[in-house]
């Protein structure tokens, strides 16, 4: 009988010349295109959002060919990953290492260093939009998809404390869900029953609608899901039970202007469904906002904030333009869009600002420069050898 340890041994030596063959990465990138193709098609009917969650972002998925042939397939995201493992065993641990493949050796370095910040984007940045008008300040921006409950105690004056549920313990319930939230510090309990990704709330009876449930005269109408998924307005029925007490029910939507208040036990509490809110180490102050649109159209030419960075009570004036972002403390402030489209002479503007904050920020620039230094001095050397062969000819 063969010893134990030899059969591991044959069995990861196996797998090591199966992770790290030339095969396989053909067929990892064929897999790439495919989904690349089948993402791109999706998108006729789901928004770039889902498609990246549902193609990009997972290990597996069903692929519903023709809209009916439920066909499995792996994510982007495990393909990368089995993309890195064969780069690494074959292009670089397997890799002969003499000078001739010095500068192949050094773009394989490269293009890992690419895949690891495509990883580290993905799981530790943060993206978000930040809007003021002219005179306006904030440190805080909001997610494009995100959603939190914000729930606080709004009787005092000065600071308080926020008790957040963030959306990915409750976007998923459904229509037709429930689940109960709690913290010791609440004396209630927040009941959710029923959470909508896009919806209206409406005069409960409207001509043309459908019965449903309804709290207060008004119900939630589910609407289809916006392409654009920023423009989803979320809903849920809630329930807020006091701990000794009659139980009150509400309704709250992402879009509403005011956060719910609620009356319990002489104290003012706030329900706020708003996107999720993240904060910069920073402040940032529009005093200015200009824009100039091509002649004769209305296609913008060029628009830029003049606004004021303010950290530790020092100030430093920044112009942020389509073309030149604010960069500080791995922020980056770009430059997005402005408002009111149809403003007159004289009426305050707003500026809309994108702000990423991710610790990979300049990692494709890193390997970009370590791709063409490997490629240079591969192709450097190849002419090198070409010129010395064809000076060996002519003598």
């Amino acid at each position: 009988m063969e010893p134990i340890g030899e059969s591991m041994k044959a069995v990861l030596r196996t797998l090591y010349h199966s992770l790290s063959s030339y095969g396989l990465s053909c067929v990892l990138f064929l897999l790439l295109f495919v989904l690349t193709l089948l993402g791109t098609l999706e998108q006729i009917n789901l928004g770039i959002f889902d498609v990246q969650k549902k193609y990009f972002a997972s290990f597996f998925l069903i692929h519903e060919l023709f809209g009916v042939i439920p066909i499995p397939l792996p994510g982007a995201y495990l393909v990368m990953a089995l993309l890195a493992v064969n780069l690494t065993l074959g292009g670089i641990v397997r890799a002969r290492k003499r000078p001739a493949q010095w500068g192949i050796l050094i773009g394989h370095a490269g293009i890992l260093l690419l895949l690891a910040g495509a990883a580290v984007q993905y799981n530790y940045s943060v993206s978000g939009n930040l809007t003021l008008y002219e005179g306006e300040q904030s440190n805080e921006f909001e997610s494009y998809y995100e959603w939190e409950l914000a729930v606080a105690d709004a009787s005092g004056r000065g600071p308080y404390t926020e008790y957040l549920i963030p959306g990915s313990r409750f976007m998923d319930i459904g229509s037709g869900g429930t689940r109960t939230f709690n913290h010791a510090a609440l004396p209630f309990d927040i009941v959710l029953e029923g959470v909508y990704r896009n919806c209206i709330p409406r005069p409960a009876g409207q001509a043309g609608q459908a019965a449903g449930r309804r709290v207060d005269g008004f119900t939630l109408v589910g609407m289809t899901l916006e392409k654009q998924a920023e423009r989803n307005a979320a809903g849920a029925y809630v329930r807020i039970q006091p701990k000794n007490g009659e139980a009150i029910e509400a309704i709250l939507w992402g879009y509403s202007p005011f956060p719910l208040t609620v009356e319990l036990d002489g104290k003012l509490w706030t329900f706020d469904l708003r996107k999720k809110r993240f904060q910069m180490p920073f402040t940032v102050a529009l005093d200015t906002f200009t824009h100039e649109m091509h002649p004769g159209t209305q296609m913008p030419k060029k628009f830029e904030s003049g606004v004021r960075k303010i950290e530790n009570g020092i100030e430093q004036a920044v112009t942020i333009s389509m073309n030149a972002p604010l960069r500080h403390r791995g922020y980056t402030l770009y430059q997005a869009s402005w408002g009111p489209p149809d403003a007159k002479p004289g009426q305050r503007l707003f500026s809309v600002f994108a702000v990423v904050n991710s610790p990979a920020d300049q990692w494709p620039l890193y390997a970009t420069i370590v791709i063409t230094a490997g490629l240079a001095v591969h192709f450097v050397r190849k002419l090198v050898v070409y010129l010395r062969e064809q000076s060996k000819g002519g003598a």
